[in-house]
């Protein structure tokens, strides 16, 4: 009975602390975009001292209010993004780098920044939709609600990308530097695959950066960027690499191989048994694979031991279905037994899940 009551007091004193992450939780975010608008990584990275940036340096660098700045850096250093550190003569302190902050670097295409993705999710056209979100929560299945992104914007995610070409950009850029990081892993785990494979078509491939990235991989492969039209008119040119207008809801060019990262999370299940058909019948029977880049929700958390890590990339794949929730239609992060639904009703003879480590995994889908 009193290991109950202090178990309430516990859970009462927490819950008094946390609420405060909902009340002013995008002071999170409004303050890492702050710090990549103004490149304040890249200032302290290419510092010519070997000294930590002092907040004078820095706001000259970045050519920022110095009061202004301080309380962003104070921030910023409180959630361990910066290090504030003493400078050598012990008077003063300057700022240096973390790896997290390193992650924020809009100048870098290390495989590591997120930076285009933080800027591309704390645009007005992504930030406006979730506040119409208990709107979608509300209506009733095929309801009248039109989902909050179409609410807000008049249109789907993808109508706007077509009318807006800085917005389509936006969404390539962050599709990019997430492939930048990912694809290399997928490479890695799925490395003894690619034999064989002669030709690769990367569906919604957007910019080319996934499929540049496996030709460089795996040499003996020609490459081919799918996607639609207005995105293929500004994709790279990449050796190795063929740009492919077209829709995925219609047909796919042939290919010993498809490859498709983060787009069938876009669409509810009907859609997707109907891209994944496609995919299907893209490749051949003998030898025909279907690389599936994307998150498996886990189920029954209760009976499982969780590692740190994984608890974390589990709340990623949580947030991210928010995320699909406010910006599509119908689009949803699946659990096992959903992808197996959906994966089993597109004919594939049989699948296989890879870990990579990571928000994402690898589900190869075998035609034969």
């Amino acid at each position: 009975m009193e290991e109950c009551k202090r178990n309430l007091v516990d859970e009462e004193a927490k819950a008094s602390l946390d609420i405060w992450r909902y009340v002013f939780g995008f002071a999170d975010i409004a303050a890492a975009k702050c710090a990549i608008d103004l490149k304040i990584p890249e200032a302290i990275e290419n510092h010519p001292s070997s000294q930590p940036m002092t907040l004078a340096e820095l706001s000259s660098r970045v050519s920022a209010s110095p009061s202004h700045l301080r309380r962003i850096m104070r921030f910023l250093v409180h959630q361990g993004i910066f290090k504030e550190v003493p400078i050598k003569d012990g008077l003063t302190t300057g700022y240096t780098n973390t790896p997290l902050s390193r992650r924020m670097m809009i100048t870098k295409r290390d495989g590591k920044s997120l930076a285009p993705f933080v800027l591309f999710e704390t645009s007005h056209e992504m930030l406006a939709p979730w506040l119409r979100l208990s709107s979608v929560v509300s209506s009733p299945v095929n309801g009248s609600h039109p989902p909050p992104f179409d609410a807000v914007h008049n249109k789907d995610v993808w109508a706007l990308a077509e009318d807006n070409p800085c917005f389509s950009e936006m969404i390539n850029e962050a599709m990019a530097c997430d492939t930048r990081r990912v694809v290399p892993r997928v490479a890695r785990a799925c490395h003894d695959l690619f034999n064989g494979v002669a030709t690769v078509v990367d569906v919604g491939g957007g910019n080319g950066e996934a499929v540049g990235i496996l030709v460089k991989e795996f040499p003996w492969i020609k490459g081919f960027n799918f996607d639609l039209p207005h995105v293929i008119d500004v994709a790279q040119v990449l050796d190795g690499v063929e740009n492919v207008g077209g829709d995925m809801f219609d047909s796919i060019p042939k290919c010993d191989a498809v490859f498709i990262k983060w787009v069938l999370h876009d669409w509810g299940d009907k859609d997707c048994i109907k891209i994944l058909k496609n995919c299907k019948e893209a490749v051949p029977p003998n030898i025909g694979k279907v690389f599936i880049v994307e998150s498996v929700i886990r189920e029954n958390k209760k009976t499982m031991i969780v590692e740190e890590r994984d608890e974390k990339l589990e709340h990623v794949r949580l947030m991210l279905d928010m995320v699909m929730m406010a910006h599509t239609s119908t689009g949803k992060e699946r659990t096992l037994k959903e992808w197996d639904f959906v994966l089993n009703e597109a004919g594939f003879a049989r699948y296989e899940v890879r870990d990579i480590d990571d928000v994402q995994c690898v589900i190869i889908a075998y035609r034969s």
